[in-house]
Parts: structure tokens; sequence; C-alpha cells
């Protein structure tokens, strides 16, 4: 999270320190109109700035996935850049289209304005003024679109695949608020470094919604494969299946995770890998707990020998580090990382003491066992906790089991409110902040 955060505010800072180089939010003299001529340029080009790294993010960029420590991460500031685009976004809006609301209704009276003849005008601020009246009013519209589709990201009891067919829709949203912001940046801007980095961060912008129209996202990790076998577990709820893939995969680590499709119209989901890779095999197994309106219905659409498509690895919840000691707590289906982890120590023993906590609220005594024989093989120690039996898992608790955790890293998949509570009372008690992995994958 910290390198998230960081670059969140870096990149607010960045763009704001390049803009007051050119620009000031203290226009002399002040007047409401003289701020609001600064304002509206400095939140459109935050919003749009926001708007462009989003838009980066979004085609899953494999030399990102380590500075932000995993795609998880990447998809987390994805989402806080399209919270923030929003919030300027309205700001903007307000202060642009709102003014002339006011002036409309007699609140406010317009200066005269100062413009420059046209015989004054160099040949790109000829073009850029014919086209203002036409950047105006497609801005105005792309607005409007796009506070509804990221409202509509962010609820989530909007259907997963309605998410995901209008999510598609930002794209051209994007490049016609590429074109309002090119349009109407002040002209001094594009010969300072303000306007530089605007050129810059939109090409970066444009490029990636053309490469998301065009359905190049993922193109290069994407492998076909065949389903193998599938096994349900009705106590919890729960499909595993296994992929046998064609070549091309290009191998994983046990915690990583990749983006399945079964069915061309519901489109890719993100599922832990809970197998260990074997290039003379090539088979993957995925874990699935019905949780959603697609996932419910897995067990059923779902047959041996139907082709799927299989895109990733990615992640960075990798298990590395250099601590003697690692605790493990997988909550519900958050086991599954830790599942792939102890399938591979089982083959390549490691010198780590390991605990793992296992809460879960459902109770199938197959999935049961083989969790056992997979802890047993892997030398690692079991803590079995069923929430109606046991009650809940509390940090005090894993304290209790586990008196060498101070020389401990603490590895957490399953709720973010429970890992969020592990994470805070652990480094409250002294853990230090970068022994505290999380996996945090959500696609809203």
């Amino acid at each position: 999270m910290k390198n998230i955060k960081l670059a969140f505010g870096g990149l607010l800072l960045l763009v704001t320190a390049f803009w007051l180089m050119a620009d000031t939010l203290l226009p002399q003299p002040f007047t409401y109109f003289s701020f609001r001529s600064v304002f509206v340029q400095y939140s459109g080009l935050i919003a749009v700035a926001m708007m462009s790294v989003a838009m980066l993010l979004s085609i899953r960029p494999r030399w990102l996935e380590r500075p932000c420590n995993g795609l998880d991460k990447m998809y987390r500031l994805h989402k806080w850049l399209g919270i923030g685009a929003l919030v300027l976004a309205v700001l903007h809006w307000w202060w642009a289209q709102g003014t002339k609301w006011m002036v409309g209704w007699g609140w406010l009276s317009r200066p005269a304005r100062q413009t420059r003849t046209r015989g004054d005008l160099t040949q790109f601020e000829h073009w850029l003024r014919d086209q203002r009246e036409l950047a105006e009013s497609l801005g105005e519209w792309a607005f409007y679109l796009i506070v509804i589709l990221i409202v509509v990201a962010l609820v989530k009891l909007i259907p997963y695949h309605w998410f995901r067919k209008t999510h598609r829709w930002i794209a051209p949203v994007y490049l016609v608020l590429a074109y309002h912001s090119a349009v109407l940046a002040k002209p001094d801007y594009w010969s300072q470094p303000v306007g530089w980095l605007l050129a810059a961060l939109l090409s970066v912008g444009v490029v990636s919604a053309v490469l998301s129209l065009s359905g190049q996202i993922g193109r290069g990790s994407r492998v076909q494969g065949v389903i193998r076998s599938l096994t349900t577990y009705p106590g919890v709820n729960v499909v595993e299946g296994t992929i046998l893939l064609d070549k091309g995969w290009r191998g994983h680590v046990p915690g990583q995770f990749a983006f399945v499709t079964s069915s061309r119209r519901e489109g890719a989901h993100p599922y832990t890998i809970a197998s260990a890779w074997d290039d003379s095999s090539r088979q993957i197994t995925f874990i699935v707990k019905a949780l959603g309106d697609w996932t419910g219905l897995l067990s059923d659409r779902l047959k041996a020998g139907m082709t799927v498509t299989v895109e990733g690895p990615y992640g960075s919840f990798d298990f590395n580090d250099r601590c003697s000691r690692q605790i493990w707590v997988g909550a519900g289906i958050g086991i599954t990382p830790f599942v792939a982890k102890m399938k591979h120590l089982a083959r390549h023993p490691g010198n780590k003491a390991i605990d793992l906590f296992h809460v879960t609220r459902d109770y199938d005594q197959a999935a049961i066992d083989k969790l056992t024989a997979d802890a047993e093989a892997a030398g690692v120690r079991l803590h079995l906790m069923v929430t109606p039996r046991d009650g809940h898992l509390t940090p005090e608790k894993i304290r209790e089991l586990v008196p060498e955790w101070r020389s401990a890293s603490l590895w957490f998949c399953g709720p973010a409110d429970f890992g969020a509570t592990l994470r805070c009372n652990f480094i409250e008690q002294g853990l230090p902040a970068g022994r505290y992995h999380q996996e945090q994958f959500e696609l809203r």
C-alpha cells in the first residue's frame, strides 16, 4: 500500500508543481472570475492526469507490477485515481458550467472579456480557437457519461458482466476528454514544462485507450486450455477445477492469480491459482467459491472438456522474504494461495517454520482432509478455526499460538476488513509494517 500511496500523492504533487510554474491560484486582481479561470485550468489538468494514469494501469502493464507490488495494488491505485478524477471533474464542471448558469440566472455579472484579435494569434492558436466550441460541447457530454460509468463501476450491486461491458466505454469517452483537454488548455502552457507533461500524459492515455478498444489488453499473456476435471465441495460451496494448458504458459509462483474466461458474454474473472507449476504436466488448478452472480453458477455451467482462456500470471503475493518464520492466515476462499504454496513446498521443501490459520464458517470434511494432507506434506502447522464451533480468530489468539510471532512475517488473504484489523493490531504490537503482506485484489 505504501508504494501506491506514494504514487497517488506523487502524481498530484508533480502535476501541481509543473502547473504552478506556469500559473497561480492567487491571480491579481483576485475576483470570482479570475479565480474561476485558473481553477478550471488546474482542476481540468489534475482530472485528466488522473484519468490518463488510470488508463495506463487498466492495460495491465507488467513493468509496473513490481514497483506497485502487484496487480492487485495497481488496481487499487486505478480505483483511487478514478474516484479522484471523478471529484476533480465535478469541481471542474461546476466552476465552468455552473458559473454560466449563475450568470444566466442573474446571480453573477460576467466582466467584459479581453480577447486578442485573430491577427495576433499563431496558426496553432487559430486552430485551438476554431476547435473551442466543439471541444466544450463534447467535453460536457463526455463528463456526464464518465460520471455515470465511474458510478456504475463503484456500485457493487450492479452485476459484474454489466460493469465489465460499461467499463469498456470509458476508453472512447477518455479520447473525447483528451481532445477537450488539449484544445481548452491555455495556449501558453504548451511552450512550458506543464504543457510537455500534459502532452506526455495524454499520449500515454490515448495509446492505452486504443489498446483497450482493440482488445489488446493481456493478449500476449493468454493461453488456451481445456478443463480436465471438476470437483465440488458442497459443504463449503466450492468448485475445484484443473485445466490442461496449451504451450505458452510462462509458469507461475505460488500466490499468483490469473484471469479465466469460460464465457465470452461474462468475460474474464480473476482467480488465485491453487497449484504449483510443473512444465511436464502443464496443469493449473483453481478453487472458486460461489460468492456472486457468476461464481454461483459455475458448478452448473462448467464441464470437463470445455475450452477456456487463461491470462497471466499476475501478482506479487509470493511468500518471498528473509524471515525464518511465517504466519499465514487464509480466511474462507482466501486459503487458495496457501494451498498453492504448500503444494510447492511438498516438492521443494524450505527451511521456514510456518503456521497456517484457516478460518471458515462452512465445513466440508473432504475439503478439510485435503487441506490437512497438503499441510502435512509441506511441513506446515495447520490451525483450523471453524467460527460457529471455535469462535472468531483474533490477533491475540494468533500470538498465543505462535509465541515467536515477533520474528515472523504475516501473510493474509481474505476479507479486507479482517485483514485491516490484523494489520493495525500487529503493527501496534510491534510487527514492522514491511512484514505484513495482504492480497487485496478487487476489480471494483
